[in-house]
């Protein structure tokens, strides 16, 4: 084992005291594929242990000589036996002469929180398969007064058929008006009257296209 190698079996007790349990820090020696785990910390991430192998991904690294003129990697993500999730990074530790001879990973176990992402999607988004209320294409308004919904409501529809009320067609403002029926727009007080005027047209008007 080179002696540069050696000099990093501290830190990588120290990352591990610093970082918690769940960054598992491992160090490897390029010189030997079979056995190059020299030093790990929180093991019970991977389940490995010292004297372990490198990783498919870390040869892969290591044969790319293009990923070798990198100073380190970040970020990458991996999957244990256990199908844990970790997010990892490796720094590449190198001779005098340039050559790359070991490296330090970190992975990070992000099961735990993936798990907890998972859970707050569903308590803001709702469960999708259940609640098929939910799945309109817009989502609920929040207002201080039942006026400001209405004419919020009024608004968008109007603004869903891109074109101004000036120029629409009698059919347009109908299908509208049918939009706004099917939202309950109607069930509010003086909602008629507030329609007529966005669409530019009569109450009467509006009364024919509720009834046809």
């Amino acid at each position: 084992m080179d002696n540069i190698l050696d000099k990093y079996k501290t830190l990588v007790g120290f990352l591990a005291e610093v970082l918690g349990e769940s960054y598992e820090i491992v160090l490897h020696d390029l010189s030997n594929f079979e056995n190059s785990i020299i030093a790990i910390e929180n093991g019970h991430i991977s389940g490995r242990k010292k004297g372990d192998a490198l990783t498919d991904l870390a040869l892969k690294i290591v044969n790319d000589e293009n990923n070798l003129k990198e100073e380190y990697l970040t970020n990458y993500t991996g999957k244990t036996k256990k199908n844990k999730n970790l997010r990892s990074s490796t720094f590449f530790i190198r001779n005098d002469k340039n050559k790359v001879i070991g490296m330090l990973c970190i992975n990070f176990d992000v099961t735990k929180l993936i798990y907890a992402r998972d859970m707050l999607d569903k308590l803001i988004n709702g469960d999708k398969k259940i609640n098929k209320i939910t799945e309109e294409k817009f989502p609920e308004k929040f207002t201080n007064s039942i006026e400001e919904l209405m004419h919020l409501i009024i608004e968008n529809s109007i603004k869903e058929m891109s074109i101004p009320p000036k120029r629409m067609t009698a059919d347009e403002k109908k299908e509208i008006v049918k939009k706004l029926d099917n939202q309950g727009v109607f069930l509010l007080k003086n909602s008629v009257t507030e329609v007529a005027k966005e669409l530019e047209t009569s109450e009467a008007t509006i009364y024919r296209y509720l009834n046809n």
